[in-house]
């Protein structure tokens, strides 16, 4: 396993990241423990969550993630892990999240770490994220900006925290030692720049990583967001990397696999789209011809792209897993590398 510094942060994670959305819902505590151990046994020291996992959200599990990290990391050596966790923000009709109240406001986010660390069982949060953005952007399967959305009933521009006292507050939970460093999710362009113009005008904490979708049908990181990420050294972090299973394989010959688009109906929007079944079948072609499974061919394509530092995979089970980390061991050849680029251009970001 290698090793990536976050940003301009002093943490250095490993390249592949356990992603934890499923623990609370499709993982018991027992199998999260169990995923845990192994990809901490294979040098994976970067855990990934957020206050509002398992995912899809629900009232009934809200917490859960954190709350089954937090068993097994009172067990554990605390400065060998890097953890990551998220403070929900804008959460989209999520109303049993602070009640309904939304805003990065100060109160907000001093509540969500208060409430995070007691759940994780520890006195810091390596990595803390703002999971959405406050104002209106795209997000999940949109694709377009519209800037209709930004105004009420009324016609005037909603009101939204204002990114300088998003950055103030983090900044007091640094200097309490509560947070190590702290990153975006779910971002766009103007967003990561107007966080970094701010964060040095007025000397407040920078942001080091972004946490955003990536993956073989879905690269619209490339399209102006790399160069961002390489000139301000900001660190991507790659979710998705399997598009909810589709780059696996299964749902091709078997629409009806079990995985998450078949579990939670309507979850999975973004991939409805018209051009995803055939781009799945593409890679999958593609892989199978050069003896690699699906999965291999996905996952080694984002975890050795030269703008992702860390990839954040996720599994419901053990052997999963294990698939998805040896899946860092194999390197694309150049060959393979232009196929994928003649696909990507004739099916481009079918998934956006």
């Amino acid at each position: 396993m290698q090793y990536r510094q976050l940003g301009v942060s002093d943490l250095k994670v490993s390249k592949v990241c356990l992603g934890t959305m499923t623990f609370g819902d499709q993982n018991s505590q027992a199998q999260a423990h169990e995923q845990l151990d192994y990809a901490l046994a294979q040098g994976v020291n970067f855990i990934d969550t957020a206050e509002m996992y398992p995912v899809p959200p629900k009232a009934e599990t809200f917490t859960r993630t954190e709350t089954i990290i937090g068993h097994w990391l009172k067990n554990q050596a605390r400065d060998k892990i890097i953890l990551g966790s998220k403070v929900s923000g804008r959460n989209r009709g999520l109303n049993w999240i602070r009640d309904g109240d939304d805003s990065l406001s100060r109160a907000n986010i001093r509540a969500a770490i208060h409430d995070s660390l007691k759940r994780l069982q520890t006195d810091y949060i390596d990595l803390y994220q703002l999971h959405w953005p406050e104002r209106n952007v795209p997000l999940f399967g949109q694709y377009q900006f519209d800037p209709k959305l930004e105004l009420d009933a009324q016609g005037n521009q909603k009101a939204w925290e204002s990114i300088h006292a998003q950055l103030e507050t983090l900044a007091e939970l640094i200097a309490e030692g509560k947070v190590r460093a702290i990153g975006l999710s779910n971002e766009q362009p103007w967003g990561v720049m107007e966080f970094l113009r701010i964060s040095k005008a007025y000397n407040l904490p920078r942001v080091a990583t972004l946490q955003n979708s990536y993956h073989l049908m879905n690269r619209t990181i490339d399209f102006g967001m790399s160069e961002i990420l390489h000139r301000e050294n900001v660190s991507l972090l790659a979710y998705s990397p399997l598009a909810f299973g589709h780059l696996s394989g299964k749902y091709i010959d078997d629409p009806q696999a079990q995985g998450r688009v078949t579990m939670f109906l309507g979850y999975a929007q973004r991939y409805k789209k018209p051009n995803v079944p055939a781009a799945s079948a593409a890679y999958a072609k593609l892989a199978r011809a050069h003896g690699l499974t699906p999965t291999q061919l996905a996952l080694s394509f984002v975890m050795h792209r030269w703008c992702v530092s860390s990839t954040i995979i996720g599994a419901t089970s053990t052997a999963q897993l294990q698939e998805n980390i040896a899946a860092y061991q194999i390197t694309l050849s150049d060959e393979v590398l232009v196929e994928i680029e003649k696909i990507h251009l004739t099916m481009m970001n079918p998934a956006p």
